[in-house]
């Protein structure tokens, strides 16, 4: 086979290399975030809603799935932290008036713009919406209008807890959180808390993932606090409960005016019951005393030594140490 005058093979016909990974079109994967549902993958129509990670739904589309979770095939990895109507917010966007969905041109345009900017919503330029009102801007229109003497400081002051946390914590236990108002509908927000990216990068997801698990916790914290709280001023004491507070005082109060004026006495024991126990006690030293008489010496040196001094160890602990011996 071979020195025939054929064809020479060559490298790349003799080694086939691992084909390479297939890439998404990154043009694809923006116009699927920004132009379409991400639940049910239709365009977006108002009104549109969004959730703690900064994805973008069709209210209607997260509905269906809120009253049958199995309406969509994937919704359960989607949205599945979407647990009811408090988890989305509905968003105020501005449309976009250079686009139309009827035209073959749809996705040059972005259905949606900046209020601020009038720069579309099309996924090239990050874009915020405040969780207090739903208002969207893009990021760096929203942060040309920081203007610090305008910020006013607002006092938080955290729910009511029980008395004992009350009482652990700090004499002043509220915050302030610098606010400002919002460009369009003038309602109170903070930058820090209530600023939420849409369609963030996967690390930042992440990390409003976090913060999402980390809420629900202080949340669930705090209405377990209050459950407690109001069981507590609600309840009936009932004196006479052996567990109940009252019970106990007055116990209390009663066995220290017994100690003080009358004096406690001591059992009394059955004569014949005496007489008894001081028998048995006699007949069982009398049985050990025959026993040892009877014991032989072979017997006796193993409880007891050869030179007649007594002590604590026997057969068991002769020869090995112990603090008690």
């Amino acid at each position: 086979m071979g020195n025939d005058g054929g064809s020479i093979p060559d490298r790349r016909d003799l080694v086939k290399n691992k084909p390479k990974a297939e890439q998404a079109d990154r043009n694809n994967q923006t116009i699927a975030a920004w132009f379409f549902c991400a639940l049910s993958k239709r365009p977006l129509q108002e009104p549109v809603v969004s959730c703690a990670l900064g994805k973008i739904y069709n209210r209607d589309a997260v509905l269906e799935y809120l009253l049958d979770k199995n309406a969509y095939g994937d919704g359960g990895d989607i949205c599945g932290h979407i647990k009811s109507r408090k988890d989305i917010k509905t968003l105020k966007l501005t449309p976009n008036p250079s686009s139309d969905p009827a035209s073959d041109e749809a996705f040059q345009h972005a259905p949606f713009i900046c209020p601020l900017t009038l720069k579309e919503m099309s996924g090239s330029l990050p874009f915020v919406y405040l969780t207090t009102c739903g208002c969207v801007f893009s990021a760096a229109g929203l942060k040309a209008i920081s203007s610090p003497s305008t910020t006013t400081l607002r006092t938080v002051t955290p729910p009511p807890s029980s008395p004992t946390t009350e009482s652990s914590k700090a004499p002043n236990s509220s915050t302030s959180l610098a606010t400002e108002p919002c460009p369009q509908c003038a309602k109170p927000f903070s930058r820090s808390n209530d600023v939420r990216t849409l369609n963030p990068g996967p690390e930042e997801q992440e990390l409003m993932r976090e913060r999402m698990i980390m809420a629900a916790a202080e949340a669930k914290l705090a209405k377990q606090a209050s459950k407690k709280r109001k069981a507590g001023d609600n309840a009936v004491v009932d004196p006479s409960d052996p567990s109940s507070e009252a019970h106990v005082k007055r116990s209390k109060t009663v066995l220290s005016d017994a100690t003080t004026s009358v004096p406690i006495l001591q059992p009394m024991m059955n004569p014949s019951i005496s007489s008894v126990a001081r028998k048995v006690t006699a007949e069982l030293a009398e049985e050990e005393k025959k026993r040892k008489a009877n014991m032989s010496s072979a017997v006796r040196s193993l409880y007891e030594p050869k030179d007649g001094k007594k002590r604590k160890e026997t057969f068991m602990t002769m020869g090995t140490f112990t603090r008690y011996a």
